[in-house]
C-alpha cells in the first residue's frame, strides 16, 4: 500500500475508533501520525496513533493477516519505545469478522 491510503480493514478500523471517539473512549486518533525511528534506514509507522480518554497514547497496527517482517518491526519499536503498541487483526468476514487485539 502507498503510504497516506487506508487498505479496506484500516477503514473498517477507523470506524470502530471513531465510534469510540463519540462515546468518549478515544479523545484524538490519527492514521499513520508518527514515524518512529527504530534502527538506521529502518521506520516504523504504526496504522494509527490513538489517545485514549485517560491521555494514554496507544499505537495500534491493523492487519488483516501478519508477514513476519511487519511484526519482527512492530516488536522492535515495542522493545524501544514507550507506547503500548497493540497489534489488531480480523479474520475473514466470512469468519465473523470479530477484532481479535494483541499486546506487543
Amino acid at each position: 500500500m502507498k503510504a497516506g491510503v487506508r487498505n479496506a480493514t484500516e477503514a473498517d478500523y477507523e470506524k470502530l475508533l471513531e465510534t469510540r471517539r463519540c462515546i468518549g473512549e478515544v479523545l484524538w486518533y490519527r492514521f499513520e501520525g508518527i514515524t518512529l525511528r527504530i534502527a538506521k534506514g529502518v521506520s516504523y509507522t504504526p496504522d494509527f496513533v490513538v489517545m485514549l480518554a485517560s491521555g494514554e497514547i496507544e499505537l495500534h497496527e491493523v492487519k488483516g493477516y501478519w508477514r513476519d517482517d511487519a511484526r519482527a518491526k512492530t516488536r522492535v519499536a515495542a522493545e524501544q519505545f514507550p507506547f503500548r503498541i497493540i497489534a489488531i487483526t480480523r479474520p475473514s468476514k466470512k469468519k465473523g469478522a470479530v477484532w481479535v487485539y494483541e499486546d506487543m
